[in-house]
């Protein structure tokens, strides 16, 4: 009637476990709690106040809303007011007709309507029993193109680390037209065609793009998304050109994905998981008690267009299997992970998922263990930058590197997270540190030499350069330059299943590379000389991230350029130089 506002309180999700619906008057008083409900997400009163539509546990309920004055705790096992399923798997967008007599939902690129008289059996025109809950909506059919930037490039002259194998061609050529690499080879076999902008590389290096499989990008987020997605930005200038995020607000998430893959953003290109299927509290948990539980949040994950699922923290290992089992029938892959418990580490590799997220606690590890795991098809993301059992590789490489004076990293930064991550800083004695993430990246190695693939996966520690200190730490533990680098590429990209497209430099391949000034086989701390990074074909000088090649496009601003925010940082302007420490020598020198 106008005379009141209605609002939710808690959040939706990742909030609090409770979330409430309340009234005010219109100066803000008269506070009222209509409705509380554990678990809940979204909760929606009809226009005309009789009826409530709210999501729990991503499925979506009806119950009508009597207005006593007291408080509704309702969920989906109330019996105070009839509670009824609307949703098989999930529903988002939850919303009214203007009538009150229809709800409305959205999951994916389906679109649903019920009417509230049949999902009753007491109004009127009611049925005398409820009909099964609908599974297919209306198409929406959204089509967009993909981007494919047309034009042909040349790079020449450069020593070109391919990943086919452990092939380098010393003087090489890439011919790159649209967004696919047309040809490849030594300089003196390959004709460069007359229409190709040529970028003479001489001294230079050229490996694939990196894959950074375990990578959170900034996805937690709800509501619109930035147009400039500054981690984007900080990966791609630090030549990381995949990213696959096994932890994600889901809405978010694959909105990025969508939008970078249609070129309306810029970044690398996104696959996730979305929302964890988390076996632990929380509002955004996965109750899975059956197989019918498991494939219902496979299916309803898969809508969103994830190509995986990570199963978190399922306590029994039976859920685990329901799991693999409904992402077996409809074909995704399914990351776990244990929490830091070996032995559901263990028995997952045996129930055959496809790899294993974040290192196992224990260290080192021996024959059973080899054989066990070389033998799996498991693969491994160890996520040293976040070591389990001991002391993380992220410290190593803040204590060894004077973050804040790295020019190019505040670019793409904001000033204050930077600042606030390393100028204080934990210094750690080096003998922990053998004991902690190198003595867990040795382990890594030895699971290589058994035949385990070890991925790349910086954890989002540390947007862009946190991914080469993943590959860094890597080589600690004693892989050589090829091995590390063949982690952070073609591993991560069979791992979730697109080396056809991505993870080596082949004819066919799309056009994913850096370029640096010094060869990462000679120091695999030369990844940090990216001078160009090209993502689908198209070339950016990560100095600015201005858009080069066929296409130049200069950069626009990021917010903390535009309202002059590094500026409240009073030794903003100290910074002329990139140190790797305080003396200025090079790390593990």
């Amino acid at each position: 009637d106008g005379k009141r506002i209605i609002f939710q309180t808690g959040g939706e999700f990742f909030g609090a476990l409770t979330k409430e619906l309340k009234s005010v008057d219109l100066n803000g008083k008269d506070e009222k709690t209509l409705i509380k409900s554990k678990y809940a997400n979204r909760i929606v009163p009809s226009p005309d106040n009789k009826w409530v539509i709210f999501s729990l546990l991503h499925k979506v309920y009806l119950a009508p809303l009597p207005l006593t004055g007291q408080t509704l705790d309702i969920d989906n096992n109330t019996k105070a007011v009839p509670v009824t399923q609307l949703s098989r798997d999930a529903g988002i967008n939850l919303h009214w007709s203007a009538d009150s007599k229809k709800i409305h939902w959205t999951l994916g690129e389906e679109y649903f309507t019920n009417e509230v008289e049949n999902r009753v059996t007491f109004l009127p025109n009611s049925p005398d029993s409820l009909p099964p809950v609908d599974t297919t909506g209306i198409k929406i059919n959204l089509e967009a193109n993909s981007d494919k930037p047309d034009g042909v490039i040349a790079l020449t002259g450069a020593r070109i680390i391919t990943m086919k194998g452990d092939e380098v061609i010393e003087k090489g050529t890439i011919i790159i037209r649209e967004n696919r690499i047309e040809a490849i080879g030594e300089a003196a076999t390959i004709k460069i065609p007359s229409d190709a902008k040529v970028y003479e590389l001489d001294g230079k290096t050229i490996m694939p793009g990196m894959v950074d499989v375990h990578a959170h990008i900034g996805a937690f987020r709800d509501g619109l998304t930035t147009q400039k997605h500054w981690p984007f930005y900080a990966n791609l200038a630090f030549g990381v050109t995949t990213a696959h995020d096994p932890s994600a607000h889901t809405e978010t998430v694959f909105t990025l994905a969508e939008l970078q893959k249609s070129g309306k953003m810029i970044g690398p290109r996104l696959f996730s998981t979305g929302f964890i299927l988390y076996g632990a509290d929380g509002d955004f948990k996965a109750v899975i008690n059956n197989i019918d539980d498991a494939r219902s949040a496979i299916r309803r994950t898969k809508a969103f267009g994830a190509l995986s699922v990570k199963s978190y923290n399922q306590p029994r290992r039976e859920q685990r299997q329901m799991v693999i089992q409904a992402a077996r029938e409809q074909e995704i892959f399914v990351v776990p992970e244990g929490g830091s418990t070996f032995f559901h580490n263990m028995t997952m590799i045996i129930d055959g998922h496809t790899g294993i997220e974040h290192n196992i606690p224990v260290a080192p590890v021996y024959k059973d263990i080899l054989e066990l795991w070389g033998n799996s098809n498991t693969g491994y993301t160890p996520t040293l930058i976040v070591n389990y059992g001991g002391i993380n590789a992220e410290y190593y490489w803040y204590q060894h590197m004077n973050v804040w004076e790295n020019e190019k990293l505040l670019r793409y930064y904001p000033r204050g997270i930077i600042d606030s991550r390393s100028r204080h800083r934990t210094m750690v004695p080096q003998s922990e540190y053998e004991n902690g993430h190198i003595l867990t990246s040795k382990t890594c190695k030895k699971l290589s030499d058994a035949g385990v693939k070890v991925n790349l996966g910086a954890h989002g520690q540390l947007q862009g350069l946190g991914a080469h200190w993943e590959l860094w730490s890597l080589q600690q533990g004693g892989m050589t330059s090829m091995e590390a680098i063949r982690a952070a590429t073609i591993n991560g990209a069979d791992y979730i299943g697109m080396s056809k497209d991505i993870g080596s430099l082949e004819e066919g391949k799309l056009a994913d590379l850096i370029i640096m000034e010094k060869n990462p086989l000679d120091d695999i701390q030369n990844t940090l000389t990216i001078v160009y990074t090209m993502i689908n074909g198209r070339l950016y000088d990560t100095s600015t991230m201005n858009e080069i090649g066929n296409h130049p496009k200069e950069r626009k601003k990021f917010y903390w350029e535009n309202n002059n925010y590094n500026a409240a940082f009073p030794w903003h302007e100290e910074s002329s130089g990139f140190m790797h420490t305080e003396c200025g020598c090079h790390v593990g020198h």
